[in-house]
Order: structure tokens, then sequence, then C-alpha cells
């Protein structure tokens, strides 16, 4: 598992044209935990020749997701490191060297054909019904015959001379041994006519250079790893270990497709599912803790991870199951620490002020945003305790609590023919010229008037207690009645009491 006498490292690099990919966050993770788990190096770097599409900003939304992740970098663009730069774009000499020493070696050949010709090639082949494979023509030109080329101004590429009737094999960490027949392998480019090197050859350049251990990857690169192990066999460089991870799939048992809303990292910091749920869930996508518990610490994660409980299998990304983990996450948290994760949420709503929780203690709350109830720190954590059983993502906190916020309130359907029911205007007559004379505002006070007055009006708690629910909130569900009568405080409540009065006395409803 261990490569002896090489320290770990690993590393991820991704294209920056783009959000990450949950597959490559996928990734990423699973090279973090090696990396954390054997105390050696985790490496960032970007592949950004695609000049066209590659972007700063994406590059900073890769180091922002990654970052809110927790998943942190030993070296990377940001940061520097012994074996820089860490752009593929920044180290193009090095790639000429490289190329240089191949061509020398006679590893590599010039190749002058033109794509007319390539393509020329590949419909014969499928004329014939063979898979295509370069016919190596330019392997078997002299220097005359090249020579001649160049006088017609054909600029060449760099082509791969696959060695014949060989056979590559590789021990893969994850799905044992694979064989590949060199003759299956067509002489691939590696570095085109303007100079650009392609993929395969820069990411075996940049793994040498930066001393790579290991290689963990998805499944999609295992037809690459033949040819890399070729050019590391070339440079006379020794392999690090490869391990390919199966496929993430969604429920449909379809592969996550990039233009899928949940392929991004960063839809779900938005929709506001906790970064350690989705760590977890993510642990949990091809590798199994020895006791199979769901549940763990970032630290258990670390702890535990082993490429041997990995499996080859595709794994299924359910949403639904991250949301039920990102439940029990909020459930388990802190009250306090929960509130400041919604504080954002609550915030961009415009329902409280901003950075209420970093107000030093017995400042004066700063001015409401327009329509709201002046709210310090100390209440907002109280109003989400209220709901802190009922939410699954930090998102939902703005629609589950805003009429805890808001100084007027419309009810919506439901309670609003629950306040037009004959008889609600009266009793709710009665509760609000109750709790006008009422000045003790804690939960358990409040039941017990509420308690009296279902005696005297002679009613069930619950054909009283739903309409004061409308009447308070607007809606006909809530957190416990009283509680939340307690967190919307006295003059709100009877604000909002006096409101649905008149809302049934206009309705025609008799209130006295």
């Amino acid at each position: 598992m261990l490569s002896k006498g090489r320290p770990v490292r690993v590393r991820i690099a991704p294209s920056p044209t783009g959000p990450i990919h949950i597959g490559n966050m996928h990734t990423a993770l699973f090279n973090w935990l090696f990396a954390r788990k054997h105390g050696g190096s985790f490496v960032l770097r970007f592949e950004d020749t695609d000049r066209e599409r590659s972007r700063p900003e994406y590059e900073r939304l890769i180091f922002n997701e990654m970052r809110w992740l927790g998943l942190d970098w030993d070296e990377g663009p940001d940061i520097g490191g012994p074996y820089g730069p860490y752009r593929q774009t920044e180290r193009l000499d090095l790639y000429a060297e490289f190329a240089r020493r191949l061509l020398g070696s006679g590893h590599v050949y010039p190749c002058y054909c033109t794509p007319e010709e390539l393509e020329a090639e590949r419909r014969e082949a499928q004329k014939a019904g063979r898979a295509y494979k370069y016919s190596g023509r330019c392997r078997r030109l002299d220097e005359a015959g090249r020579r001649a080329m160049e006088a017609e101004g054909r600029r060449p590429a760099l082509r791969f001379a696959v060695p014949e009737g060989r056979v590559v094999v590789i021990d893969d960490l994850i799905r044992g041994r694979i064989e590949y027949p060199t003759d299956a392998i067509s002489d691939f480019i590696i570095v085109r006519p303007n100079g650009m090197p392609l993929y395969n050859f820069a990411v075996v350049v940049d793994d040498i250079t930066m001393r790579i251990s290991h290689v963990i990857r998805g499944e999609g690169h295992i037809s690459n790893t033949p040819v890399q192990c070729l050019i590391y066999e070339a440079l006379g460089a020794e392999r690090p270990l490869f391990g390919h991870l199966g496929h993430i799939l969604l429920p449909t048992r379809e592969k996550m497709a990039k233009r899928e809303g949940t392929a991004y990292v960063g839809n779900y910091r938005d929709e506001g599912y906790l970064p350690e749920a989705i760590v977890n869930f993510m642990s949990l996508l091809g590798w199994t803790p020895p006791d199979g518990r769901e549940f763990l610490t970032l630290e258990e994660i670390i702890e535990e991870f082993s490429l041997d409980r990995v499996t080859k299998a595709p794994s299924v990304f359910d949403p639904e199951k991250l949301t039920w983990m990102n439940a029990n996450y909020i459930r388990r948290m802190e009250v306090e620490e929960l509130a400041r994760r919604c504080l954002p949420f609550l915030e961009k709503a415009g329902l409280v002020a901003e950075g209420l929780d970093r107000l030093p203690a017995g400042a004066e709350p700063p001015e409401p945003p327009e329509g709201m109830v002046r709210s310090d720190f100390a209440r907002v954590v109280w109003v989400v305790s209220l709901e802190q059983e009922r939410i699954e993502t930090l998102a939902q906190i703005v629609e589950a609590t805003e009429f805890f916020f808001r100084r007027r309130i419309e009810p919506d359907e439901k309670a609003s023919k629950m306040l037009r029911t004959p008889g609600v205007g009266k009793a709710l007559a009665r509760v609000l010229e109750a709790y006008r004379a009422h000045g003790d505002w804690r939960p358990e006070p409040l039941e017990a008037l509420g308690r009296r007055l279902v005696e005297e009006l002679g009613l069930s708690a619950r054909k009283l207690f739903q309409p004061i629910r409308a009447a308070v909130t607007g809606r006909v569900a809530s957190p416990p009645l009283f509680d939340t009568m307690a967190a919307l405080g006295r003059d709100l409540c009877l604000e909002r009491l006096a409101a649905a009065v008149e809302f049934a006395r206009e309705a025609g409803e008799e209130t006295v």
C-alpha cells in the first residue's frame, strides 16, 4: 500500500474551467484522507492548459470550496512549495525539457500528419470495421523524409513510439492486477505542433517532478494509466502506485453529469448543507469503516481510513440520504453554533441586522432591517433552538422562522381559513383581553393561562390553541405554541392577536 522508502505524497489536479464537480471533490477527499492518515503531503495543482476556458474566478471557487470542506493542502498555487510552480501554464519550459529528452532517446518522434490525413485514416478503419490505430507512417520517416515534410511548412507534433508485443502490468491498489497489451495502444501525441503538452505527458512530468508517491483517482482514468506507465519507463522514472475509485452515480444509476444540479459542491453550501455532513457522507461513497458506523467525526474518518476498505464498485450519491444526514448533524449541534451558522441565511433574507454574533456583550442591537423586529444574537439563538428539530438544512431556517422577525405577517391560506371559522373571532377577543392583563411572558405561565381559558370558553385545547397559533404565527404549524409566544414577546403577540380579531371582524365574524 505504501511505497518503500518514499514519503506519501498525493495530489488533486482540477482544471479551473468551472465550479468543482462532486466527483473531483470526492477524489480530493480520498487523497486528503490518505495523506493525513499516513502523515504525508497533499498537493493542489491546476491543469490550466485549456487557456480559453480556464479562469481565475474558477481557481478561487476551488480554493473556497475545498477550504469550506476543511480540505487544506500542503503545497499549491496560492501557498507555493518546494516543487512548484503549481499551474501547468507556468511549467511549459519543464515539459519542453522532458520532451527533448524523450526525442533524444528515440522514445518519441515528430509526426507531420495533418488533421485531414488522420481523419482519412479513421474513416478507412471505420469502413473496414476495425478499431482505429495510428498507422505509424511518420514513425517510419527517415531524416530526408522529415526534411521534405518541413519544407512543405508542416509543423510536427511529438508522438510516443509505443513498443510492440509487450504487456503493461498495473497492480492497482483498489482493483488488483490490470494488464494492457501494448499492441492495443496507438502511438499517442504528447506535444501538439504549437508546443502545448497533452494531458498524459504533462501529468507524468508533474507527478515525477513533484515526487508523487500515489495516484488515487476515478476509474475514468484507467485507460490513461498504461500510456502514462510507458512514459515513466521511457524517462527512467519510478512509477507512483495507482488506485482507481469507482464512479459516482445518481440514484437512477446514471453517471453524475456536470450539467446536473447535484454535481457541484457550491450548490450544497448555498442550500445550507453543513460541510462536516458532506464530508462524512462523501467519505462513505466507496469506503466503509471497520465498524460500519455512518456518523463519524473528521478525526475518526482519518483514523479509520484505508484503501483496503475502498471498493471498486460504483457508489450512489443519494441527495435524500445526504439531507437526512445533514438533518442529523443539525440536531446534534450546539444551538449557539447552529445559530451562528444560520445567521448568514437570515442576514441575506433581510430578517436580521448583520454581525449580531460579533456584538460586544451588553451592546445595543443595531437597527433592524425595515419591517423587522429588533433582535440580538441571544434572540436568534432562542428562535433557532425552537426550529432545530424541524429544519434539515440551514437555508430552511429562513422560511421556518421569518414570522419571529417580521413586524407584520400575512396569515397563509390555512391560517386565514381557520381565523374565519365561526366562533374563532369571539374566542380570540377573549384571549386578547386575558393576555393583555397578563404580565409574565414565560412559556409555563402563558400555558397556564391558556389552559384556564380553555375551561372558561368550554373548548378543547386544540380548538383554542390552533387559532391562537394561526393569529400569532400566520400558520397552523409551528414549534410548541407557548414557547413560540415567549420567543415572539408580549408586544408582538398582543399586536398580532389584535390584528387577528380585526381580521375576523372584517370577515363578518362576531367578536364581542
